[in-house]
């Protein structure tokens, strides 16, 4: 039995599968939901069809597609191009930082699966990614439907992580580039010595809700030191010389969960949301039991 070619090395094909009968739940919808896409907010909508896709429960019934019920007893709803669209703003960090323990790989599959979600609801999903700042913005702007999958998957799968762009930079070079209301989603480890504060002001202030993914190491979650050592910061190459002591570990924690509130503050403060996470977990998990839990997506 012939068995079903891989859309992507990114992941299988079965997590994919669970994201196309997804979709993101925003905080503050400044358009209405019906049809299963966004609308504008100040009512109406275009008459022109756009394609179909997959009947969820919750969906209006209206626009069910009864011909192709008829023929496949499998329901689809159509759609129609939006006079006004929610945006899919995917922010990625590829900096240095973000190759080790994971990272990097577990904010590609993130993307991958909440693109996939937007495509299959003929919403607009763009994705920017940055690791140097002497480099120029890695961008796919306005994908939609599935039939951009092929494009989606090619691109992530060409970036690689090296760099000293760090999270609040790679914002403002995405924002410099980007046009329209709607979700923004960074994806980072959020280890930067910028002003976390400003950079969701900026996102917010642009129309866009900011949702925060930090991904963290699994060293960098629950480190362990049993003697001396030296920390080299992979992007500036600066070191810090260390003794190896009990307290040691206990202001680390302390400083990684100040960062991990201090994250949920300034995206619930600007109508956004905040998690923080072990890259050691599988983006299963994260994505289909703790977001959709939580709310993010349904």
């Amino acid at each position: 039995m012939a068995t079903a070619k891989q859309l992507t090395a990114i992941l299988e094909n079965s997590s994919l599968a669970k994201a196309e009968q997804l979709r993101l739940a925003p905080r503050f919808r400044k358009t209405n939901r019906m049809r299963g896409e966004h609308l504008a907010g100040r009512g109406g909508s275009s008459t022109e069809f756009e394609d179909f896709r997959d009947y969820s429960p919750g969906d209006d019934t209206r626009y069910v597609d009864w011909n192709i019920f008829a023929r496949l007893h499998r329901p689809y709803l159509k759609l129609y191009r939006h006079e006004e669209e929610m945006h899919i703003v995917l922010i990625i960090d590829a900096s240095a930082s973000m190759k080790f323990g994971e990272k990097f790989e577990r904010a590609r599959q993130l993307a991958a699966l909440f693109a996939v979600m937007g495509l299959m609801n003929m919403e607009p999903v763009s994705i920017f990614a940055l690791g140097s700042r002497n480099e120029a913005t890695h961008q796919i702007k306005r994908l939609r439907g599935r039939t951009s999958f092929r494009k989606l998957f090619e691109f992530l799968e060409n970036i690689t992580p090296g760099g000293d762009a760090e999270i609040d930079y790679t914002i403002d070079a995405a924002l410099r580039q980007h046009a329209g209301r709607g979700v923004v989603i960074c994806l980072s480890d959020f280890l930067t010595f910028g002003r976390l504060d400003h950079a969701m002001s900026r996102l917010f202030g642009a129309g866009l809700e900011p949702w925060a993914i930090q991904l963290l190491s699994a060293e960098e979650y629950e480190p362990t030191l049993e003697q001396d050592a030296r920390f080299v910061d992979s992007e500036t190459g600066d070191t810090l010389d260390i003794t190896a002591g009990g307290d040691l570990m206990g202001i680390y924690q302390q400083y990684r969960q100040a960062l991990e509130r201090e994250l949920e503050t300034v995206c619930r403060q600007r109508g956004g949301r905040a998690l923080s996470f072990s890259s050691a977990q599988s983006v299963q998990q994260i994505m289909f039991e703790t977001l959709r839990r939580k709310g993010w997506i349904r």
